[in-house]
């Protein structure tokens, strides 16, 4: 395994952006240190609250590397780039809770997602909207499926294995499509399921789609995106659920030459939510933007684990989440992983996360991770911030006569504009800043 050198982040405290042209041949910002025991690190940090298992059977229960000489400590692989993927669930071992994929998870809030057969009954879709747009259901043999994600986790891989059918959206070659695609996924069902979505915009193509999640479920779902060559695509996926559900959603994205692609976020109901949206680059001059928005509340935990994988060489990717958090016990998680491959010369990204604490008792991880390979690039930089109202800001709005309450709500959406903004279908930006105004009233703020 080649040396990692780990260096500082070059960026100001309110996220300039860094020029790394001339750094280190292969560099982690910001990455969790892979040269200490894991073991001590985050002792006793499993499901059941029991230490790991010692000896090598622990470190194999992990999936960790051993060390080729000597009894050294063992480390997870040191690149972004060498996570496991694999269709087969035996290779991704049973969960404990150590892995840093699952460190920041409440595995027994899962419902069983990653320990049991998902046979229940998976929640319904729904497509309307643009009549130019292709949609099927089809059996797990299309040839088509799979072609363009491969599972990394083990809940992913348990949903591959247990769909039995799945919704392809085809948005055709050249064609513009006549309006939104409205996929709407209504659960019913508590038992935990599988559900599969492929979303195929063919070269030249130009759509945007939104997966409108509602209702009561504990789902496992897996969507794969394939953006063509020169194709403009927008997916927004929104997460309205009731308060019991569990939804655990892997969207992987393979994006063309000279295509563009935006994913949106918005997650504000479910006990839990975990997302872990990517996007891949597969060939030159494409672009990527990746959004998101997140509301908690008391309780409530909702992550997002997100990836740009710069693999060709003139390409740019930007990133923007941005979370609040209120009430006792709400919990969010944002890790964002952008690797730059040793043959992504060029490469021009930026990533950043902010969270507004708005009361006591509310808990925001955020993990921003660079991974570089190659000095020949554009650009690169992330940052992070998490914190409480500034007091400016309410000051400046109170002393021009806006009671301390409005000043507040005032702040919060402003906050959280931006990304609603992204979305560009004006009914349904109306319908989540209304969700949001909601949100708000609940926690009086």
């Amino acid at each position: 395994m080649a040396d990692t050198t780990q260096i500082s982040p070059d960026t100001t405290s309110d996220g300039e952006r860094t020029d790394l042209g001339r750094s280190a041949d292969k560099a982690r910002i910001g990455a969790p240190s892979g040269t200490v025991d894991t073991r001590a690190v985050i002792d006793g940090f499993t499901e059941e609250g029991e230490s790991l298992p010692g000896g090598d059977d622990g470190v194999e229960q992990l999936g960790f590397k051993k060390h080729s000489h000597g009894n050294a400590p063992v480390v997870p692989e040191a690149s972004r780039g060498e996570r496991r993927r694999s269709f087969d669930l035996a290779d991704f071992p049973a969960l404990t809770g150590l892995e840093e994929d699952w460190r920041f998870t409440p595995l027994r809030r899962l419902r069983g997602l990653h320990t049991d057969a998902l046979t229940g009954t998976a929640p319904a879709v729904t497509v309307g909207g643009a009549g130019n747009v292709t949609v099927e259901t089809v059996g797990r043999d299309d040839a088509r499926l799979g072609s363009t994600a491969t599972p990394e986790d083990r809940v992913s891989a348990a949903a591959w294995n247990a769909f039995t059918e799945a919704t392809v959206i085809t948005i055709p070659q050249e064609t513009v499509a006549d309006g939104e695609v409205m996929v709407s996924v209504t659960g019913t069902s508590a038992a935990a399921s599988a559900q599969h979505i492929m979303i195929d915009a063919r070269p030249f193509s130009r759509a945007v789609v939104v997966l409108d999640h509602s209702g009561s479920a504990t789902l496992a779902q897996n969507v794969e995106i394939s953006v063509g060559d020169g194709a403009d695509l927008t997916v927004v996926s929104v997460q309205e659920w009731d308060d019991d559900a569990v939804h655990v959603s892997s969207q992987q994205a393979k994006v063309g030459r000279d295509a563009r692609y935006k994913h949106v976020v918005v997650s504000l109901g479910g006990d839990l939510v975990r997302l872990t949206p990517s996007s891949i680059f597969t060939s030159t001059g494409a672009e990527a933007e990746m959004y998101g928005l997140y509301f908690a509340d008391a309780g409530q935990h909702l992550e997002q684990r997100l990836l740009v994988d710069h693999a060709t060489p003139n390409c740019k990717s930007r990133v923007t989440y941005k979370g609040a958090l209120q009430g006792e016990d709400a919990h969010t998680v944002w890790v964002g992983d952008v690797l730059i491959r040793k043959a992504a010369e060029g490469t021009d990204t930026y990533e950043t996360n902010r969270n507004l604490l708005l009361t006591d008792g509310a808990r925001s991880d955020s993990v921003p991770n660079l991974e570089i390979e190659t000095g020949l690039i554009e650009g690169a930089g992330h940052a992070s911030a998490t914190g409480r109202f500034d007091d400016e800001h309410l000051f400046y709005l109170m002393a021009r006569g806006i009671p301390e309450k409005a000043a507040r709500r005032l702040v919060v959406r402003g906050f959280l504009t931006e990304v609603i903004q992204q979305i560009k279908v004006p009914a349904l930006e109306e319908r989540l800043s209304e969700s949001v105004e909601r949100e708000l009233a609940a926690g009086n703020l």
